[in-house]
C-alpha cells in the first residue's frame, strides 16, 4: 500500500518572469538587481494590470479593488520575485489563467481579494489590531519584552513586501481605508539608543529578535551598527534577524554590500560566542526558488549559524500535510533553510478565511511527523494572547463546540510582574466560527452577531 505521503525529490527552479507581458523585456541582470525589484513592486490595481496585461479578466481586478476599498488591513506591496512564483506554469485563455490565479496559494495571502474573505464572519468577535498585545509590552518604543529572557526589537515599520495576514497590521505598512496605522514616533537613532540602553540595564535578557517590519528595509550601515552594538553587550547570547525578504526579495541578501557586511557581523559574533541566525517567512513550496537558496547559502557561507523558516499556517495556502511536507523538504533539502515553526494565523481583523482551528493544527502536526529528520520537523504553534508561543497540543482545556481553547503559562510578561494570579489564570484562544458544529455557530450568532 502507498504511504500517506510519497516523497519525490524536486529540483528548484526559477519561473520565467518573461511570461508576464509587462516583464517580457526584463533581463536576468535586472531581475537579480535588488533596486530594480524594489522599484518594480506592484502597489495597486493599475500596476498589476501593467504587469499582467490581459492575462487576467476584469473580474479579478474588480475583486481586488473591492478588497482594497473595504476589507484589506495591509496596503498592497508585492515584489516581482513574489509575483513570479504565482501560477508558475503557463496556462491558456484569460479565463483559465484567472481561475489559476484565484487558486494560487501565494496569491491568496499576497494579493487577497474580496471574494476570498469569509462572508459570514470576516473577523472573529475577539479579533484585535494588535492581537498579541506587543505594543502593551513595549519597555521602550518598539522593544517588546514578553518572555523573561527574550525581546523583540522592531527597528522600523516597513517591509519589502506586505503580506495580507500580517500580525503587526496595526503598525506595519501604509494606512488603508479600514486601518489608520499607528506610527513610530522616535527617530531611528533615538529608538535604537533606547533599546541598547534597556538591554544594558537588563542582564536577564539574552536573546534579541531584530525585526520590524523587516530588517531588509534598514539601511545596511545602520543595521550593521545596531548589530555590533548588540554584540558589545556581554549578556546578549542569541541574535536573530527576521526577514521575509530572504524569500520575497532574495536579491537584497546577495548584494555584495550585504554579504560583506554580514561576514563582518558573523565574524564578530563567532569571536564573542554569540549565536547569529536569520529567520525568514516562506509559506509555500512555490516560493522556494534557486535565488532563495542562493541567498540562504550566501548567509551560511559568511558564518551565519542557521537560516530558519517561520511560516504561517493558512487555509488555502498550506493547511494540508502534502503542502507542508513539500515545503519543508524543499527548504531543508534544496535551500539549506531549517523548517522551524508554523504559526497559526493570528486573530487579526478580516483574517477568518485564513485561520484554522486548533484541532486542525493538531491533526497537521500529527500528519507530518516521521517524514522529516527530527531536527527539521517544524513545530506548529499557537501564539496565545498574553501567553506566547505554545505547541498546539499544550492546551489545558478545549471546548470544541464553541471553539474556545484554554492555555496556561509558566512566566509573567513585563506587564504582569505584580500580578499574583498570572501563572494560575487560563487564557482563551478562539477557533474560526465557521469551523464549529452548527450548535456552536448558533451560539456565536446569538451572542456575538458580526
Amino acid at each position: 500500500m502507498r504511504q500517506p505521503y510519497e516523497y519525490v525529490r524536486q529540483e528548484l527552479r526559477e519561473p520565467d518572469w518573461r511570461r508576464f507581458p509587462g516583464w517580457k523585456h526584463v533581463t536576468e541582470a535586472q531581475w537579480r538587481d535588488a533596486q530594480w525589484q524594489r522599484v518594480s513592486c506592484v502597489k495597486n490595481v493599475r500596476q498589476l494590470r501593467a504587469v499582467m496585461g490581459d492575462l487576467l479578466t476584469e473580474r479579478f481586478y474588480d475583486d481586488l479593488a473591492a478588497d482594497q476599498a473595504r476589507l484589506a488591513t495591509m496596503s498592497m506591496l508585492v515584489p516581482p520575485q513574489m509575483i513570479n512564483t504565482m501560477v508558475p506554469e503557463n496556462t491558456g485563455s484569460p479565463e483559465e489563467f484567472t481561475a489559476a490565479f484565484y487558486a494560487d496559494p501565494i496569491r491568496r495571502y499576497m494579493i487577497p481579494v474580496a471574494s476570498d474573505r469569509d462572508q459570514a464572519w470576516p473577523s472573529h468577535p475577539h479579533s484585535a489590531r494588535d492581537s498579541l498585545h506587543e505594543a502593551e509590552m513595549w519597555v521602550v518604543e518598539g522593544l517588546t519584552h514578553r518572555y523573561p529572557t527574550k525581546v523583540l526589537a522592531e527597528l522600523l515599520s516597513t517591509c519589502p513586501q506586505y503580506c495580507g495576514h500580517c500580525t503587526r497590521m496595526d503598525l506595519v505598512g501604509n494606512s488603508t481605508p479600514q486601518v489608520d496605522k499607528h506610527k513610530l514616533a522616535l527617530k531611528p537613532v533615538d529608538r535604537q539608543d533606547q533599546m541598547i540602553d534597556y538591554l544594558k540595564r537588563t542582564p536577564g535578557v539574552r536573546d534579541v529578535v531584530v525585526s520590524g517590519g523587516d530588517v531588509a528595509n534598514v539601511p545596511w550601515r545602520q543595521l550593521e551598527s545596531f548589530l555590533m552594538r548588540l554584540l558589545d553587550i556581554d549578556t546578549v547570547r542569541d541574535i536573530r534577524l527576521a526577514t521575509k525578504a530572504l524569500a520575497g526579495l532574495p536579491q537584497h541578501w546577495i548584494q555584495p554590500t550585504v554579504i560583506e557586511g554580514m561576514e563582518r557581523v558573523a565574524r564578530t559574533a563567532r569571536r564573542r560566542g554569540v549565536n547569529l541566525a536569520i529567520h525568514t517567512h516562506v509559506n509555500h513550496v512555490q516560493s522556494v526558488t534557486p535565488l532563495v537558496a542562493e541567498a540562504a547559502r550566501a548567509m551560511l557561507e559568511v558564518g551565519v549559524r542557521d537560516v530558519r523558516n517561520q511560516g504561517v499556517l493558512m487555509r488555502g495556502v498550506n493547511a494540508d500535510p502534502k503542502a507542508l511536507l513539500d515545503l519543508c523538504f524543499a527548504l531543508q533539502g534544496e535551500a539549506s533553510i531549517l523548517p522551524y515553526y508554523f504559526y497559526m494565523c493570528d486573530m487579526i481583523p478580516n483574517a477568518e478565511h485564513w485561520r484554522v482551528a486548533v484541532w486542525e493544527a493538531q491533526e497537521l502536526q500529527h500528519a507530518i511527523m516521521g517524514y522529516l529528520p527530527g531536527y527539521a520537523t517544524p513545530r506548529i504553534v499557537c501564539d496565545v494572547p498574553y501567553v506566547g508561543k505554545r505547541w498546539v497540543h499544550q492546551l489545558a482545556e478545549y471546548d470544541r463546540e464553541l471553539g474556545i481553547s484554554y492555555w496556561t503559562k509558566n512566566y509573567r510578561t513585563g506587564i504582569e510582574l505584580a500580578d499574583p494570579d498570572a501563572l494560575e489564570r487560563r487564557y482563551s484562544y478562539y477557533d474560526p466560527i465557521t469551523t464549529l458544529p452548527e450548535t456552536g455557530q448558533r451560539w456565536w450568532q446569538r451572542n456575538n452577531s458580526p
